[in-house]
């Protein structure tokens, strides 16, 4: 009989989601303050650096164990699939990608909002996720109703409801996600 192991099966993944877990147990252990200073992005002065390095950091922060909880489990679900079919290096980039457009595009047209979590992160990785049927002339219909389903609730939602969720990361979160998965199946 053989004996079962646990497995580091997708190391940026879980990398991630333990950077997000031990900011938000910072956050919690400091009242926000840890989170406001290095971990949510808002229009702050050009001339300090920390504008710079929150336009990444803010995908780690989240407001609370709820908030981190949702997007932990989304991405605990989907990240580890997507990391074997794509590789790390490629999850990383999605990452990096999906922190510094929601960031950026946060800080110019949203500058009385604050962001944090890793939401649009997780709409990237919903929409891969959909893309992995992909073939050559194909369009997945699991990626239609997806884009019709997440991206048009949050459309609807960002101009009906009221709340402190970020519609434009999750909705910016699914563009990238769309174009990365389009151009990984491309080839």
């Amino acid at each position: 009989m053989r004996k079962l192991k646990i497995t580091f099966n997708a190391p940026v993944t879980l990398g991630f989601v333990f950077i997000c877990f031990v900011v938000t147990l910072l956050g919690v252990l400091t009242g926000g303050g840890s989170i406001r200073l290095l971990f949510m992005t808002y229009h702050s002065s050009l001339t300090n650096p920390l504008t710079y390095l929150r336009f990444f950091t803010h995908v780690f922060g989240h407001a609370g164990w709820s908030h981190f909880i949702g997007n932990a489990s989304y991405l605990l679900l989907l990240g580890p699939m997507l990391e074997e079919k794509y590789g790390s290096k490629e999850m990383l980039e999605v990452i990096g990608v999906t922190a510094l457009a929601t960031g950026i595009v946060n800080y110019i047209f949203f500058w009385n909002v604050a962001l944090c979590g890793a939401s649009g992160v997780v709409f990237a990785f919903i929409v891969l996720a959909s893309f992995t049927g992909f073939r050559a002339g194909e369009i997945p219909l699991s990626f239609i109703l997806v884009a019709i389903i997440f991206i048009g609730q949050q459309v609807y939602e960002g101009i009906v409801v009221q709340d402190n969720i970020s519609n434009m990361a999750h909705i910016i979160g699914g563009i990238v996600g769309a174009v990365v998965g389009y151009n990984l199946n491309r080839k």
